[in-house]
């Protein structure tokens, strides 16, 4: 289940994008999502939110992830989860990221400090009581991931295009793989939305059936929201869908008929 869950802020926090020429997202933006297994049974929320803030007397962006089981699933597997990221407002650079999770047991708190002039990452594991300092070039964090690629047009991304780039988490440094599979429009509580729709190829194995077993479906306005996401797992399904929202930098845009 902690993979499943750190994959679902994995690839929220990977697959959003904006156009260049407007800001994608402002200080008080705020989401939230519903998660469901097997498309009946309540699995948990996830929120995400941005607060501009000040680090080392620098301004800079603190985008906060919380996510957490209920109802059902959270009688025999509780999960309690929160990732921050410190990064640049005019450059998406992440200056510090932090994890602090308690996942039916499984526990971790770490601090991870990025010098991009010394290409390092300094990781803080508080619960093992040990420091390592690793080289990196070019980081993004998990979190400051889903704000860089917002910051980019994709208004010439073609069906098959592909979006390649790595990601440093925990002490190690990971390639991800962004297919862009064409436009769709989907029908959510809020109403008909014009989404891209994309297929990040992941690892096949004892939690997903197979390589490309889960697909994501981005607004295709400015703000280059997530709507829906839906993973094949090994066994059942998992699915992620946007419920709130508000802060938004740009109007929302709904298809009416």
């Amino acid at each position: 289940m902690r993979k499943i869950l750190f994959f679902i802020f994995l690839v929220i926090s990977q697959s959003f994008f904006a156009q260049c020429c407007k800001t994608a997202y402002k200080s008080g933006e705020w989401l939230r999502f519903d998660m469901s297994y097997s498309g009946f049974l309540k699995a948990g929320t996830a929120v995400l939110e941005l607060k501009e803030k000040k680090l080392d007397d620098k301004k800079v962006l603190h985008a906060i992830g919380k996510g957490k089981t209920t109802g059902v699933i959270s009688w025999f597997f509780k999960v309690e989860d929160k990732y921050e990221s410190y990064f640049g407002i005019d450059r998406v650079e992440p200056y510090l990221f932090k994890r602090k999770i308690n996942e039916g047991g499984y526990k971790k708190n770490r601090h991870i400090t990025f010098n991009h002039q010394k290409n390092t990452a300094y990781v803080q594991d508080f619960r093992k009581n040990k420091d390592t300092l690793i080289s990196v070039r070019s980081p993004q964090d998990m979190i400051s991931t889903f704000y860089f690629l917002r910051s980019q047009d994709t208004k010439t991304l073609k069906k098959g295009d592909e979006i390649k780039l790595n990601i440093f988490f925990d002490n190690k440094s990971y390639p991800f793989k962004l297919r862009f599979l064409g436009y769709e429009i989907l029908k959510t509580k809020f109403g008909k939305v014009k989404t891209q729709k994309f297929r990040p190829l992941v690892q096949a194995g004892r939690v997903f059936k197979a390589k490309e077993s889960v697909t994501i479906w981005i607004s295709a306005d400015d703000n280059k929201i997530p709507i829906k996401m839906k993973a094949s797992l090994a066994v059942g399904s998992l699915r992620a869908e946007l419920n709130a929202y508000k802060g938004l930098a740009n109007p929302f845009e709904i298809i009416v008929d």
